[in-house]
């Protein structure tokens, strides 16, 4: 015989951990073993090193900005793009021996290179600069965002025909890969060829024949690639991904490094490990569900390397907001493999009632946390509220005993105050939460009182 009084059954005080929320999938006989750089490559500590004195400058105005500046006041234009005010400018540069123009241009690299983030018309000192002198890979993150804005780095000359700066651009990734292929100094006049080609080849992919008569093709002009070619060189060399001197090209150690960076990319996405590249977020995050970590971190990154990087933080967001408690685990999982480009989406879904909880643990992961106490920076309240929306999850695609164990993360220290602030939270799905933990705790009296509450939520009952 039970009693009819609930039990103060005691609940073990443990640190959140994630907890696989389906069958593991069987661990791929053959392991693809990590891609390594070509050889000759530098140490990352040695390429961080030749990054942070290339970015030296940039550093010491956005550390100014940081330390001299209070959160109150503007450092911008007020232009939407973190553009330096006048004054601000004209303070920097007498504040470190520089000209405005010196504080302008240091400024500008530090916003590319992510050491200053701009949110509306405000900038302020982004995460990177926080540990600029500890995370190598931060530091390297930063020099790679630097690289791949080369051209708004080094502008083209208005001379330059819009157009034809444009088609170079394009050319570029593939005149770099030639420069590490042949892992020496090369002519400019060799580039040249190249470029021709490459342009050539560009246009021949943009040439459409409209249907019917149409009057004789005008044959466009020519534009001189030579000094084209001489402003990207001059651009990649002043971001120091090569030298550029008496007609030959030759890539850094950080420029040979970056390119194979971007073309490891370009092989993660064309080998997406599951193959959910080309599905929307939601249905490749269910294709994730049943996959190990690894292997769904790799999915992550496939996906992730075949669109831009913007429109995929917001699909996994809206994913994240959909009804199915485990998509929106994974989602913010997929977006740790995001990183810094995030930050800017996440901290406004923070202010989301459904999404604070999970984004204010990414923050906070992301800003430094150590991961044992990245749980404190919840409320009882938002740490109950994710109780719940995980034990959704695990209802939904779990087995009854990883429901019952989930009971150990709760903060609370007993399964009544467990129900009591539960109820309070007002999670939708805590009816059918507690319904299925009703059902799948051996403790017939526990197991009565679950119940209990659940039919009292579901008729709004006290």
């Amino acid at each position: 015989m039970t009693s009819r009084t609930p039990r103060d059954s005691r609940l073990r005080l443990v640190s959140p951990r994630r907890q696989p929320l389906a069958a593991a999938a069987p661990r791929a006989a053959v392991r693809r073993p990590a891609p390594r750089p070509p050889e000759g490559t530098p140490p990352p500590a040695e390429l961080a090193r030749a990054a942070r004195q290339g970015l030296a400058a940039a550093v010491r105005v956005a550390r100014w900005a940081d330390t001299t500046l209070s959160p109150g006041n503007s450092t911008g234009a007020r232009d939407g793009k973190g553009t330096l005010s006048d004054a601000t400018a004209r303070r920097a540069a007498a504040d470190l021996g520089l000209t405005v123009a010196q504080v302008r241009a240091d400024w500008d690299t530090a916003r590319l290179a992510g050491l200053v983030e701009v949110h509306g018309d405000t900038a302020r000192p982004g995460w990177r600069l926080r540990v600029w002198d500890r995370d190598d890979t931060a530091v390297l993150r930063g020099w790679v965002a630097l690289f791949d804005a080369w051209s708004l780095v080094h502008p083209a000359p208005d001379s330059l025909e819009p157009a034809a700066v444009a088609e170079v651009v394009e050319a570029v990734p593939q005149l770099l890969s030639f420069c590490q292929l042949m892992a020496g100094p090369v002519p400019t006049a060799q580039l040249l060829d190249l470029l021709d080609q490459r342009v050539g080849e560009l246009r021949a992919e943009r040439c459409e024949i409209p249907y019917g008569p149409q009057p004789e093709p005008v044959p466009p002009q020519d534009t001189p690639l030579l000094p084209l070619l001489d402003w990207a060189l001059a651009g990649l060399a002043a971001v120091g991904a090569l030298t550029y001197a008496d007609e030959q090209a030759t890539l850094t150690p950080l420029g040979s490094w970056a390119v194979w960076v971007k073309l490891e990319q370009i092989c993660v996405a064309a080998q997406s490990p599951a193959g959910n590249i080309e599905v929307s977020a939601e249905d490749m995050l269910r294709g994730c569900a049943r996959l190990r970590p690894n292997a769904a971190r790799a999915e992550y990154r496939a996906w992730l390397a075949a669109r831009d990087v913007g429109n995929a933080v917001t699909e996994l967001l809206d994913a994240a907001r959909g009804e199915d408690a485990l998509l929106r685990g994974l989602a913010f999982e997929a977006l740790r493999v995001v990183g810094a480009p995030a930050e800017p989406e996440v901290r406004r879904a923070a202010e989301e009632p459904g999404l604070r909880a999970y984004a204010l643990l990414w923050l906070a992961e992301y800003e430094g946390a150590d991961p044992e106490d990245v749980h404190t920076v919840l409320t009882r309240e938002e740490a109950t509220w994710l109780w719940v929306d995980t034990a959704a999850a695990v209802a939904d695609h779990g087995e009854a005993p990883l429901l019952v164990r989930h009971l150990e993360s709760a903060v609370q220290p007993t399964v009544p105050a467990l129900i009591e602030e539960v109820r309070a939270v007002g999670h939708p799905r805590t009816v059918q939460v507690l319904v299925a933990l009703a059902a799948a705790h051996p403790d017939p009296a526990l197991a009565k009182a679950v119940r209990r509450a659940a039919f009292q939520v579901h008729t709004g009952g006290a």
